[in-house]
């Protein structure tokens, strides 16, 4: 059997791909078989030119394209001398021999099935199938595409058999698949239109698809468009998931074909709009006009009011003829509401607007409305450390001092009779027409109990009464509900000295008092408890006669004395200098408080309810032993002696039991400062 040499392909033709030369291969294997029946001897030459007119046969206009493509990409293999054979026919697999006839008819059919399609172009396709990742598409071409379910807009309507059109990037992957792309095809085929739009500035519809990171998917004639969110609307916009589905008119700002990048903005269009609307209004706007507008922002000190491309600021004072907090109360973001144009700036475009102006005044004729004298009905509004405001009607508010809440209590502060939505009954005092001002009084509503109280509780009258509050000045009585009288701290002991009224009551307790004294102008009752028994100091001046002896307990110490009680609530003092001479700057140290002194009378004062007292002036009528020895239990200091501390003239009196008795006068002038002066420092 002759040998045959594999057919060398002439160079023009021979740079196929290596998978469609293998194939080709293969077919001439299979058809060019060469057989031992054969006895006829052809020429080598005879054998190439065979087989490369059956190669020839075969080549497509497409095969020679990709072999033109081939050839730039890999070297073309050095032509072998051809192998002699002696005889080359064509057969199928099976051992069927075919004529040149049939063997050109199936080639004729091949070819038919395959399209001429090039990379780069829009091709015809029809769907094969339709997974959750994939759609698989037929282009005509011996493998099928494969193109991401996720370049195709949402909701996914696609289905076997719908025809669509493709882009085709490459005709081969690395698996020897066809790469298609749905979204680059619908890019190409809107491209012309799109970019002659932006060239144009005109703008065009769209649907908003998806929200994105920093905005939101507009879907353009089949092709996605990115809108940033600052570009979306004239202000921020709180919810873009809100917007998705809508159809938005948007106009191109940015293109890049390469990255099939397309950059829209709806502020452009909506700012143009509004400066046409702007331009109309401003030359229509007139003050006294009244416009309806949108609601645009709130803020602490009033409203803005979208006219239609100019916005007018309605001030919380003219929103209400009555009292508001916030505008908020009144309107929210996004209401339309019809205001009044009070006044309009042309050089800076500012329009001033009015809500209440829209109602009529309602102060007008409120002095026939609320005369003088009315009992009213309202309801509090607002509650201030100063009084109440209560609303009568819509716009109209009067105030309820604290002063006119109680005839008798003393209110600290509104809240504790009434609250913010109380109705309450009121009367009015007085109208103000010009600063729209109403003042009311609650207390009116009932007989002014201090027209009548100095007959119902008359001077030195002894009533019975709850004590209500303890101060440093005294103590409040209640005598009934709201009528309270003060008890000086003066007045509840003739002869103690009170330093808090706590001494004597306590808050809760149930007294007598005896009513002293009335202020009607003041509204003020002064009571007594001392006064509840006989004043004892005109008979007090006779058991303490100037010069007499008595024995006290010492019950206060203090640095300018002592003070001592003389039995029967009877309180007196001795002064430093009085009790152990000159040396004695402070007592405290030296006395002790529950100690008994020998004391004679310096001074006594009925006026003042006040007894001096002496201890010096007691021991000058005694012995010098018996001072000493008193001098010994209350030693002034360390480095002074007794006899030191001995005033001069008991040194140089003698001890004699007829010895003249000291004045008070002669007992004065061995103190450091007059008796007399000391009491005050109690």
């Amino acid at each position: 059997m002759a040998l045959a040499k594999k057919p060398t392909i002439a160079p023009s033709h021979a740079a196929t791909s290596k998978r469609k030369a293998t194939a080709a291969r293969k077919t001439t294997k299979v058809k060019t078989k060469i057989t031992k029946r054969e006895t006829e001897v052809v020429s080598v030459t005879a054998a190439i030119a065979q087989d490369q007119e059956q190669v020839e046969r075969v080549q497509t206009t497409r095969r020679i394209r990709v072999a033109e493509k081939a050839a730039t990409r890999m070297p073309v293999a050095a032509p072998t001398e051809p192998v002699e054979v002696h005889a080359v026919k064509i057969t199928d697999v099976s051992g069927v021999v075919y004529d040149k006839a049939d063997y050109d008819a199936m080639v004729e059919m091949y070819d038919s099935t395959i399209k001429d399609i090039k990379e780069g172009e829009i091709i015809r396709g029809r769907v094969l199938g339709v997974t959750m990742d994939d759609v698989i598409v037929d282009v005509g071409f011996k493998s099928e595409g494969i193109i991401p379910i996720t370049e195709f807009s949402q909701p996914i309507n696609i289905k076997v058999g719908d025809a669509i059109d493709v882009y085709l990037e490459q005709i081969e992957d690395a698996n020897g698949a066809l790469i298609l792309s749905k979204q680059k095809a619908d890019f190409m085929r809107v491209w012309d239109k799109i970019r002659e739009v932006h060239d144009s500035g005109e703008a065009i519809e769209g649907r908003i698809a998806r929200r994105i990171k920093g905005g939101v998917v507009v879907d353009i004639m089949g092709v996605d468009a990115f809108l940033p969110g600052s570009q979306i609307s004239l202000r921020q916009v709180p919810d873009f998931d809100a917007l998705i589905n809508q159809n938005i008119a948007v106009k191109i700002i940015k293109l890049n074909k390469s990255r099939r990048n397309i950059v829209v903005s709806r502020r452009v269009v909506l700012e143009e709009e509004r400066e046409r609307m702007r331009s109309s209004l401003l030359s229509e706007v007139q003050v006294g006009q009244v416009r309806q507008g949108i609601v645009k922002n709130i803020t602490d000190f009033g409203v803005f009011i979208d006219l239609g491309g100019v916005d007018g600021l309605l001030h919380i004072t003219d929103m209400s003829w009555g009292r508001i907090r916030h505008p908020s109360e009144m309107v929210s973001l996004g209401d339309k509401i019809d205001v009044k144009i009070l006044d309009f700036d042309d050089r800076t475009s500012r329009i001033s607007l009015g809500l209440k102006q829209m109602t009529p005044y309602p102060w007008e004729n409120i002095e026939q409305k609320y005369p003088i004298g009315t009992r009213i009905t309202g309801r509090v509004v607002s509650i201030t450390d100063y009084g109440a405001f209560v609303e009568l009607e819509r716009g109209i508010e009067g105030l309820i001092h604290i002063s006119e809440m109680s005839w008798t209590q003393h209110i600290k502060h509104p809240s504790k009779i009434m609250n913010a939505g109380d109705q309450v009954d009121a009367v009015v005092l007085s109208v103000d027409k010009d600063n729209e001002k109403i003042s009311l009084g609650i207390k009116q509503m009932e007989p002014d109990p201090w027209t009548t109280i100095e007959y119902k509780y008359p001077s030195g009258m002894v009533v019975n009464g709850k004590v209500r509050n303890l101060t440093a000045f005294g103590a409040f009585v209640e005598l009934e509900e709201g009528i309270d009288g003060l008890v000086h701290i003066s007045d509840m002991s003739w002869t103690k000295r009170i330093q808090h009224p706590s001494e004597v009551m306590k808050k809760g307790d149930k007294v007598d008092v005896k009513v002293l004294k009335i202020d009607h102008e003041n509204r003020r009752i002064s009571l007594g408890y001392k006064q509840l028994t006989e004043d004892p100091w005109p008979e007090l001046a006779k058991r303490f006669a100037i010069g007499s002896e008595c024995l006290g307990t010492i019950t206060k110490v203090l640095d300018r004395g002592v003070v001592v009680d003389l039995g029967d609530d009877v309180e007196g003092f001795v002064p430093s200098a009085q009790l152990a001479g000159r040396d004695l700057a402070d007592p405290t140290g030296v006395f002790k408080e529950g100690e008994q002194l020998p004391l004679s009378v310096l001074e006594f004062d009925r006026n003042q309810h006040k007894v001096i007292l002496s201890v010096l002036a007691y021991y000058k009528k005694r012995e010098r032993a018996e001072f000493e020895e008193y001098l010994a239990k209350h030693p002034v200091s360390a480095a002074t002696s007794m006899a030191e501390a001995m005033p001069e003239q008991l040194k140089a009196q003698a001890p004699a039991a007829e010895a003249e008795p000291a004045t008070a006068a002669e007992a004065t002038e061995t103190a450091e400062k007059p008796a007399s002066e000391e009491p005050d420092e109690i």
